[in-house]
C-alpha cells in the first residue's frame, strides 16, 4: 500500500495545472482563461516569453507546444524557437 501512495504522489505533482504554475500571476486574464482550458488536457505552463512588449505563454503536453498570446489565442502549431 505504500508503493501505492507513493506513486499517486508522484503522479499528483508531475501534473501540474497551469494555475499552479508560478508564471500563473505574469498571465492576462485572457491567457489564463485559455491555459485553465488547456490543463484541462494536461497541458502546464512552463514559461513566459517577452517580445516586443507583449507577452507569449508557452505551454508544453507531452512533446506538444502550444503558446497563447496575451489577447488569450491559442496556437497549437506555433513557429518558435526553444533553447
Amino acid at each position: 500500500m505504500a508503493l501505492s501512495q507513493n506513486k499517486r504522489i508522484f503522479e499528483d505533482r508531475r501534473s501540474e495545472s497551469p494555475e499552479q504554475s508560478i508564471w500563473w500571476d505574469k498571465l492576462s486574464l485572457a491567457q489564463k482563461f485559455s491555459a485553465s482550458s488547456l490543463g484541462q488536457f494536461g497541458y502546464e505552463l512552463n514559461f513566459i516569453r517577452y517580445e516586443n512588449g507583449h507577452s507569449l505563454a508557452v505551454l508544453y503536453c507531452n512533446d506538444s507546444i502550444t503558446v497563447i498570446k496575451e489577447d488569450g489565442v491559442i496556437n497549437t502549431h506555433p513557429k518558435i524557437d526553444i533553447r
